[in-house]
């Protein structure tokens, strides 16, 4: 019984020199100072910015681009930098005009820095947050727009309607094509019932009856000129065909 629990006691303070060994990641470190610096020269240049600068500024080249942040000594590189400006821009089409930001809160990990303040706009607030990479060079803006519970459920019901105005409609649609199904089969059932020509075999039958008056007349003449008389006598009463002679043939 010692033994077992020597030996529990033995796999317990392993398992606690492991935990303390275990490898700790430290967070990103960052000085407040700079990085509310670069975020408010973002908020700064997104307001004041026109629409024309910013095109000119678009049509720089990669280079000239981060020479000019070099100069300025801020974080940013020109790819995420107008992505971070067109998040603000739609941030503020949602929104509305920019008012003023709160206070800056901080949230660092190991691989990243997150910087989030509540941002007033003309017509509603907003959490924006600022992603930083872990060295501190601005990777994303977010904003995040704070709707009242009754906006939330007007949105609710529009998409409710919408999908359920989709859907009737389809539905009706089905049902019109549905309909439509028995006017083509009246116009197929009116062309089977079209009247159809006179049978071959009737044909046949005349040109044979055709056939066989002359074929009287020409034997009728034929006896004729054999006695030297004429056909006035003659009355011909059915004619019968002599079967193939297998010997003539």
């Amino acid at each position: 019984m010692k033994k077992k629990i020597s030996l529990l006691l033995c796999l317990l303070l392993t398992v606690f020199c492991f935990t303390g060994c275990a490898k700790t990641e430290e967070a990103v470190e960052y000085d407040e100072t700079t990085v509310d610096q670069m975020i408010e020269f973002l908020i700064q240049y997104c307001e004041n910015v026109d629409d024309a600068s910013l095109e000119e500024w678009n049509k720089l080249s990669e280079y000239a681009q981060n020479f000019e942040f070099l100069q300025t000594g801020l974080r940013f590189e020109p790819e995420s930098f107008s992505a971070a400006v067109d998040s603000w821009k739609a941030g503020v089409e949602e929104c509305g005009a920019y008012v003023g930001h709160g206070d800056f809160v901080y949230e660092a990990s190991a691989d990243s820095l997150k910087v989030t303040t509540r941002v007033e706009y003309k017509d509603r607030e907003a959490d924006v947050v600022f992603e930083f990479d872990e060295k501190l060079y601005l990777e994303s803006v977010n904003v995040n727009a704070q709707y009242s519970k009754g906006e939330i459920l007007e949105k609710a019901g529009m998409n409710t309607l919408l999908g359920m105005g989709t859907v009737f409609a389809v539905l009706i649609f089905i049902s019109i094509v549905i309909s439509l199904f028995r006017f083509i089969s009246s116009a197929d059932a009116s062309k089977k019932k079209a009247p159809q020509a006179a049978p071959a075999p009737a044909v046949e039958e005349i040109v044979e009856e055709t056939d066989d008056l002359e074929l009287i007349a020409v034997i009728s003449a034929a006896i004729a000129a054999a006695e030297g008389t004429s056909t006035d006598g003659f009355v011909v009463r059915s004619i019968r065909r002599r079967p193939a002679n297998m010997w003539n043939s």
